[in-house]
């Protein structure tokens, strides 16, 4: 019988993905668009395939309001699934997220929960991640990539046991090069274990702070914040009860703006085999229908993966892709070249620009 599992995924708050700005400004990272999907759909129809699985919990501290519209999307296109907001009263930090709305989590006794970051994209192996974590004792399965030894420093930085694949030491965004192993924002941990796990780092904070004057100590965060990869992680790690579940599995994590053009490529790829009625061929609207050579053209030239917006308008002398998303509204014109874009709802591309 397959092991029971709830998941939640982190959504954070407008204070936060400020490096994503200025697309956040107008709508929450989590909910921006990249393959015409809110970024956490995509995790979400990763969700809907795990068997045992029938709630995801969003935990943050946006307005209702901004959510709401979400949560009624994904009852709709995920029947299978239970998504819920829970939003927290102040930022508690993605631990302390997690803690205050235990009892919510934990309800209906699931064997395990799966916590997810809502900025990363990738083919979300859950199943993989499942079988590794069943095979060890540890209290939580991290999953890890690899990646450039100069990028490692902006990342948490796992130091792996090859031989039993336990995270010996882990390091969010260390000074200094410590390994090319990051954490890639996904979890599994054994319910029961991991909020023991968190009361231990909460009672292990309150202890240093009540030690230390909080301007003096170097695990001072000037806030009441409980984080999971520094003040969870790293003492899971250090006891030996976490482990890295290291995979080459294509990953983005959507940091900056800039790193949503390799987002939506990772994502328009993957609908080949996930999503293909979302890629389309042919825009289903045609702004130069008057032209006489309309008869002998067929229309612009896509070249695959693209999404287009059912009602985008787009010129037949215009060229896209590959790894274009179009959204609603758009209008590109007579001999307009995009590659490798996001273009924003209603956006007018005048004669012949190139993006």
């Amino acid at each position: 019988m397959p092991a029971t599992s709830k998941a939640v995924i982190l959504i954070g708050g407008p204070s936060k993905g400020t490096r994503f700005r200025p697309l956040s400004l107008d709508v929450p990272k989590p909910l921006f668009s990249i393959g015409g999907r809110a970024i956490i759909w995509h995790s979400l129809v990763a969700l809907s395939h795990v068997e045992g699985l029938n709630e995801v919990l969003l935990v943050g501290f946006y307005d209702e309001s901004v959510i709401a519209p979400f949560v009624k999307e994904a009852a709709r296109d995920f029947p299978n699934l239970s998504v819920r907001y829970l939003r927290e009263f102040q930022p508690l930090g993605t631990a302390g997220g997690l803690y205050h709305y235990r009892d919510m989590i934990l309800k209906g006794n699931p064997d395990q929960i799966f916590v997810l970051h809502s900025d990363v994209v990738c083919t979300w192996p859950f199943e993989d991640l499942q079988k590794f974590h069943g095979g060890h004792r540890g209290v939580g399965t991290v999953m890890a990539v690899k990646v450039p030894r100069e990028e490692a420093t902006k990342f948490g930085c796992i130091v792996v046991d090859q031989q039993t694949s336990q995270a010996r030491h882990y390091v969010e965004k260390p000074e200094e090069f410590l390994s090319d192993t990051v954490n890639a924002g996904l979890y599994l941990f054994d319910s029961a274990l991991l909020f023991s796990s968190i009361r231990d780092a909460m009672e292990d904070k309150v202890k240093r702070s009540s030690c230390v004057p909080s301007s003096l100590s170097p695990h001072s965060t000037g806030d009441e914040q409980l984080r999971l990869e520094q003040d969870v992680l790293s003492p899971l790690a250090h006891t030996g009860k976490l482990y890295a579940f290291q995979t080459e599995t294509p990953w983005v994590q959507i940091k900056s703006a800039a790193s949503a053009i390799p987002a939506n490529a990772l994502i328009l790829a993957s609908y080949k085999t996930t999503n293909p009625s979302l890629l389309r061929r042919r825009s289903p609207t045609i702004l130069a229908k008057s032209r006489s050579d309309y008869s002998k053209n067929k229309g612009p030239e896509i070249v695959e993966p693209c999404f287009i917006h059912e009602d985008a308008q787009i010129d037949p002398t215009a060229k896209i892709g590959p790894n274009v998303s179009i959204g609603s509204g758009v209008k590109v014109a007579a001999g307009c070249r995009v590659k490798e874009s996001i273009i924003l709802d209603d956006t007018i591309l005048d004669v012949r620009r190139v993006v």
